[in-house]
């Protein structure tokens, strides 16, 4: 599946300053982790948001966003924001700030 790389620059043109992140290639689309943590993800034209289980009720009553579902069992935590959620800078701010919030939570990765 190929991704919406206007979307993954806007991604970057986002977090270039401020932000540490890699970019990997995952399930079929591009995936920037923090810290080593998956943060968000680009399948197709959607944003996959890591928002953690506390805000994943409240994020699923946003406008254009559905469960993260590979396998026919949602991942809690995890949604999907469609295109028309995405359109202004703003929005798609909302998610990345959400996704980071999220991951700074989230315990060092030992290797």
């Amino acid at each position: 599946m190929a991704f919406d790389q206007g979307l993954a620059q806007r991604v970057r043109e986002h977090w270039d300053l401020h932000v540490a992140y890699d970019e990997k290639r995952m399930f079929g689309g591009l995936v920037f982790m923090v810290r080593e943590h998956m943060a968000v993800g680009i399948l197709g034209n959607s944003l996959m948001a890591r928002v953690g289980p506390a805000y994943y009720d409240t994020a699923l009553t946003q406008p254009h966003v559905q469960p993260m579902d590979f396998t026919g069992r949602p991942l809690r935590g995890l949604v999907v924001v469609q295109p028309e959620g995405l359109e202004s800078e703003p929005q798609l701010a909302m998610w990345l700030e959400r996704a980071l919030s999220f991951v700074a939570s989230l315990p060092d990765k030992h290797r």
